[in-house]
């Protein structure tokens, strides 16, 4: 019988085990020195970064209706609402009827909030510089382009509707969670 290193190839290296190899370890630690970074660039408009979001979405056309700008972001609407008062209130942005259906309101930036979006998106810009630099310079924008790809991904702008969804994709589950049911109360007699 021939063996692999006869025929060229070779064993692999052994991964590292535990932490170290985690993926959801890793995602987490990137996103917790993410999240805290970007909570102090940020954190002097209503809402923080989910502020910054919404701003972003605003100033760059992409907010569309408050509705679809609460979906997108993963906002309860209500949570949404009081978000865009605070931030109207600091005249960052504003709502507007939609021509076609009145019920509708969409969301863009005010000229002061794209003014200060140009602002906050420079210091979230130092932030991703800083995390990134620990990557070789040649794998930086790779890196960045593939990681927006997978949040595009399983946050259904490629085609999956449901964020709850991708656990039957990735074949983690054969249907999609659903709440548990509460039973009802017994009384002690």
């Amino acid at each position: 019988m021939t063996s692999q290193r006869s025929l060229g190839a070779e064993a692999p290296e052994p991964r590292p085990s535990g932490l170290d190899d985690d993926f959801g370890f890793a995602i987490g630690a990137v996103f917790r020195a993410y999240a805290k970074a970007v909570e102090a660039a940020v954190g002097d408009i209503p809402g923080g970064p989910r502020g910054y979001f919404v701003l972003s979405a605003a100033a760059t056309g992409e907010a569309g209706s408050q509705k679809s700008l609460a979906e997108r972001l993963g906002v309860d609407r209500t949570v949404m609402t009081y978000l865009l008062d605070d931030l109207e209130a600091a005249d960052l942005v504003e709502r507007r009827p939609d021509p076609a259906d009145r019920r509708s309101r969409h969301v863009f930036a005010t000229e002061h909030g794209a003014e200060r979006w140009e602002e906050l998106r420079a210091r979230v810009g130092l932030v991703e510089q800083h995390l990134l630099g620990a990557l070789p310079e040649e794998s930086r924008e790779a890196f960045r382009g593939m990681l927006c790809a997978l949040a595009r991904h399983v946050t259904g702008r490629d085609g999956t509707a449901d964020p709850c969804q991708v656990v039957v994709e990735f074949g983690i589950a054969e249907e999609a969670p659903r709440a548990p049911r509460r039973g009802r109360r017994r009384s002690a007699n």
